[in-house]
């Protein structure tokens, strides 16, 4: 399977970052409007967030 943009980043949607969390899509909402996690946003408004970053914030100090 080739993507059109071989450099593209893989994009998650809340419920998918939820899942990995183990919280709710909401909270997950929460925190992209609180600044705490980058997302992007679709052109139906909805949000998206990067793989990448997701993964660096699992894996990371989480010193919250």
């Amino acid at each position: 399977m080739n993507s059109p943009h071989p450099d593209a980043e893989n994009l998650l949607t809340p419920s998918e970052v939820a899942a990995l969390f183990r919280v709710d899509p909401k909270t997950v909402t929460r925190w992209a409007k609180a600044g705490k996690i980058g997302s992007i946003r679709t052109l139906g408004g909805h949000r998206r967030f990067r793989e990448s970053e997701v993964m660096d914030l699992l894996g990371g100090s989480g010193g919250e």
